[in-house]
């Protein structure tokens, strides 16, 4: 493991739901959970507002240890494979397989790309997010009254119906700085200390948007698929906090 710690896999290949990986030790939490460390994993750890990756490894023997949650360590860059309690834990220096819980995952990342989506049919300032496997929720602060559900769906649905490519980029903290522009959240920055910055980008050259970003999307917007906003509530009073789910809009 490198000094800038885990290697986040899972930033460069989302779709990477199964690879080889050398544990490196076993690490206790501050409150008593075993984490496994690798050098490199494809289990993306909890942040941004979207959940740690669950799934198992398997030993060379066959046998599978649960992974219950996927977290950074203390110092913000080891990346920790929570076990489930009592598990057998595996010896450091043993090559595991790390499989994903890819039925999991892909719905965050689709639901992950579509609260991009949001902030495209929705261009307010963004005060809070959260990302679910059936909902997520997007805080804007809206000063004149929330849009209705059905425009904004309406308009989240041309977007994933253009089909438009989603891929990454990254650039440095001076090129974030001179375009602060790219920040769309109000209280949230990206993280420093490396020297760069994930940007994710959707449509051609980023036409579309372009936001720092460390979690997991899809390639394309299609493959969303049919999503809705399921309801839009008053949470201040000009913070509005938008729920999309899954489907078609009902009647």
């Amino acid at each position: 493991m490198s000094e800038a710690g885990t290697e986040r896999v899972y930033q460069d290949d989302s779709y990477l739901s199964t690879m080889e990986a050398e544990l490196l030790r076993v690490e206790t939490t501050s409150d008593g959970r075993s984490g496994l460390v690798f050098a490199r994993t494809n289990f993306f750890a909890a942040g941004g507002g979207q959940p740690g990756d669950t799934g198992f490894v398997e030993t060379a023997d066959g046998s599978q240890v649960k992974i219950v949650d996927t977290v950074y360590a203390a110092d913000k860059s080891t990346i920790l494979m929570l076990v489930e309690d009592e598990a057998a834990l595996p010896q450091p220096g043993e090559t595991l397989v790390l499989h994903v819980d890819w039925k999991r995952r892909y719905k965050l990342m689709r639901m992950h790309t579509a609260c991009h989506l949001l902030t495209v049919a929705c261009p307010f300032p963004i005060t809070g997010a959260a990302v679910g496997e059936d909902e997520s929720r997007v805080d804007f602060d809206i000063p004149e009254g929330a849009p209705d559900k059905a425009e904004v769906t309406a308009g989240l649905m041309e977007l994933v119906e253009a089909n438009h490519p989603v891929f990454t980029r990254w650039i440095s903290d001076a090129e974030l700085d001179a375009n602060p522009g790219l920040v769309k959240s109000a209280n949230v920055k990206p993280p420093r200390g490396t020297g760069r910055i994930r940007l994710v980008c959707v449509g051609d050259e980023g036409s579309v948007d372009t936001q720092p970003c460390g979690g997991t999307h899809v390639l394309e917007t299609g493959e969303v698929g049919e999503i809705h906003i399921g309801k839009i509530e008053k949470k201040g009073k000009v913070n509005r906090r938008f729920r999309i789910r899954f489907g078609s809009l009902p009647a």
